[in-house]
């Protein structure tokens, strides 16, 4: 199979503006995740609508493919991307570029997953752990997700799922396996072109969960499993006004 990678990167951002060309090791953060990521897949685009953030990966030698200012979501940017991209691709990775620590191995999580026919759409999780606490389990911020046994999503919620009924809450980590989503998509070719043609769900609505719509269409989402931390929360001190980054 072959897998085609893209990186949707935008300048504006609420809480730090400029976020990709910040300097990570001497190097932009844009820069750091398409090199974690080009040796691992066939191909990889950064897509994005700021000419500054162009004329950053053109300058590390990268790819990188103009899109549309009016794109609601990372999924849509990553559609045009795709579809401007051109080639014979099988599958289509949805990468955030925001997240310079990406591992190979989360990357191979996914890709495996489409060795089953089956999947239309691929993702990550991690298992919680009992040293996470019930604070980080509880956190909305921190959507959860529910497999079957074929590792396919049955839903994903910012609440606790599942709900143990009969435990106290201080041993529910003990007691119940609970999946925390990792915002790493891929999908097939052809399903990623139908999902950006569908209207937002009313699940998708009340969660503020893109994946809800994928689901309440019919699709099936494959989860990935890593035992790596989760890639937006590594432990980053952000320092904006000189646009840096400082591991601590």
């Amino acid at each position: 199979m072959k897998f085609l990678g893209i990186i949707p990167a935008r300048y504006a951002s609420t809480r730090f503006p400029a976020k990709p060309l910040a300097l990570l090791g001497g190097k932009t953060v844009i820069q750091r995740v398409y090199e974690q990521v080009a040796g691992v897949l066939d191909e990889v685009y950064v897509a994005t609508d700021d000419e500054r953030i162009e004329a950053a990966v053109q300058a590390f030698g990268g790819k990188v493919i103009m899109t549309s200012s009016h794109h609601n979501s990372g999924t849509d940017r990553c559609y045009e991307a795709a579809t401007r991209a051109g080639g014979d691709f099988d599958v289509v990775i949805n990468i955030q570029g925001d997240e310079p620590f990406i591992q190979p191995s989360q990357l191979e999580a996914i890709k495996e997953c489409f060795n089953d026919a089956t999947t239309q759409i691929a993702t990550l999780v991690k298992p919680f752990t009992e040293a996470d606490g019930f604070e980080a389990l509880e956190n909305p911020n921190s959507p959860k997700v529910v497999l079957n046994k074929n590792r396919h999503a049955l839903y994903f919620s910012r609440s606790v799922i599942p709900f143990q009924r009969n435990a106290e809450k201080k041993d529910w980590l003990k007691g119940q396996v609970y999946y925390k989503h990792i915002g790493l998509y891929a999908y097939r070719t052809e399903v990623l072109k139908e999902i950006t043609a569908l209207p937002q769900s009313a699940l998708e609505l009340a969660e503020s969960l893109e994946q809800l719509r994928w689901l309440e269409n019919g699709y099936t989402i494959k989860a990935g499993i890593t035992t790596l931390k989760p890639l937006a929360s590594t432990p980053l001190r952000i320092c904006s006004e000189q646009k840096n980054f400082f591991v601590r």
